[in-house]
């Protein structure tokens, strides 16, 4: 489903993907406008993705510690 958020390994594998492609050159000016914004978009998933497992660890230590 589209809308779905992907899971942290999912975002990452295309986000590497997507620099690949966009190193690799030979695309479009409009493909690689897409490509950048998809890669912005997948680039913020992974670090809501991180984030969170940092907030789920700190809320841990912080119970560990009380």
């Amino acid at each position: 489903m589209a809308d779905e958020k992907p899971s942290y390994e999912a975002a990452r594998e295309e986000l590497v993907d997507v620099v690949r492609r966009l190193e690799a050159g030979g695309t479009t000016l409009e493909e690689s406008l897409a490509l950048w914004e998809r890669g912005e978009h997948l680039a913020k998933v992974c670090q809501d993705w991180l984030d969170g497992a940092r907030k789920r660890f700190d809320e841990t230590i912080a119970k560990d510690d009380a």
